[in-house]
């Protein structure tokens, strides 16, 4: 590891406080514990949509057997290597980790249509599989069936997975966020790349074959699992080396895992690195990674709110959003990468604020709002432009 790269990785282990804290498949309001160290709303009434939300398509119907599923990447649009203006376009990516909650699936799906939007969703593999048979999961040197964010229900692991391919023809990427979410001292940290291979093979499994078991007749799966292009990691933790190893054998494409900056992607151990990025906490001087629960960390500590304040919180995760958008042009549009949860944190302030930044963003003439497999394929086609 070089001299720049090592004072990089110290200076962001002092911003990774809280890299994730994924919710049960129906999504959550505020954790009711303190975080622990190192860990990764429905729209209120001024916030409706102002178009019809996408409807939830039958299953039955959806995940006919015998059919093909389609790839988890599609990329069916091209971007300009140049703007008139000599730059390049700025890519806005929007993630979530978990992507369970149908209600805020529905809720993210109508903002994309209303501002030609693409994102990109990291799946967490028991969110397909029924709990009835969870200890089909066997996580290395844990228990079979373990779980820290619980098991699908069978009617919603159905429901879900026809939202899944729903949301892939609309243009969404299905990334992977691995299975438990195991954490921390006794998580994933310490896994080697034999059983990082053995985790893939369970999400393969949980996709392939959890929507037949929550029905208890054949159906097809909602994606191809072998064609999903990037992961990130439960807690952006994990041996980078060992996982990563993994990840190119399956011939995945990037990881959106580590701790960055906003600068162009380069490759890292074969795999382009798409950072959640290091930003100011605006009207601060607190550094904290352009993530949902990253910046309500740094705010309060992670801790809830009275509602009143919600106003305030919102606007200020807002002007943090407008002010690493104002650091990219300023440095020749390198992606903004952002990353939330399927959540209702804190009075839904991480949401909202998305959700305001995407809408008066994603339109602005210099700006394509794009899933990560979008950038990769612009990246392949045109080069990493030079800063």
């Amino acid at each position: 590891m070089g001299t720049k790269r090592l004072l990089s990785v110290t200076v962001l282990a002092s911003v990774l406080v809280a890299g994730c804290a994924d919710v049960p498949p129906e999504g959550a309001g505020s954790p009711g514990v303190s975080p622990p160290p190192r860990t990764s709303g429905s729209p209120s009434a001024t916030q409706q949509p102002t178009t019809p939300s996408p409807s939830e398509p039958d299953p039955s119907n959806t995940l006919t057997p015998g059919t093909k599923p389609p790839a988890a990447a599609p990329v069916g649009r091209t971007f300009p290597a140049r703007l008139p203006n000599g730059k390049p376009p700025l890519f806005v990516v929007v993630s979530f980790d978990g992507a369970g909650d149908l209600v805020l699936w529905s809720r993210w799906r109508t903002i994309a249509q209303q501002t030609n939007a693409r994102m990109t969703f990291f799946l967490s593999g028991p969110y397909l599989y029924p709990e009835k048979y969870k200890t089909d999961y066997r996580p290395p040197r844990l228990k079979p069936g373990a779980s820290d964010i619980g098991w699908g229900d069978p009617d919603k692991v159905l429901r879900r997975a026809a939202v899944l391919r729903q949301a892939i023809a609309e243009g969404h990427e299905i990334g992977t966020h691995a299975n438990g979410h195991f954490c921390g001292t006794k998580g994933i940290n310490s896994w080697t790349a034999v059983q990082w291979k053995s985790e893939l093979a369970a999400f393969d499994r949980m996709v392939t074959s959890g929507p037949t078991l929550a029905a208890g007749k054949p159906l097809a799966a909602p994606f191809d699992p072998s064609t999903v292009e990037g992961m990130r990691t439960p807690c952006l933790e994990g041996n980078r080396t060992a996982y990563r190893q993994v990840m190119r054998e399956r011939g995945m494409q990037y990881d959106a895992s580590e701790p960055g900056y906003i600068a162009w992607p380069k490759k890292e151990d074969g795999l382009w690195n798409f950072p959640l990025q290091s930003v100011k906490l605006a009207g601060t001087g607190r550094t904290t990674l352009t993530m949902d629960y990253n910046l309500w960390y740094a705010q309060n500590k992670a801790r809830e709110a009275p509602a009143a304040q919600a106003p305030k919180l919102k606007a200020q995760v807002l002007a943090t959003y407008r002010s690493a958008l104002a650091g990219s042009r300023a440095a020749g549009n390198p992606p903004l990468f952002l990353g939330n949860h399927f959540n209702r944190w804190n009075n839904s302030v991480y949401s909202d604020a998305m959700q305001a930044f995407v809408k008066e963003t994603c339109t602005q003439p210099d700006v394509r709002c794009v899933s990560n497999s979008e950038l990769v394929s612009w990246l392949q086609k045109n080069g990493v432009p030079k800063s």
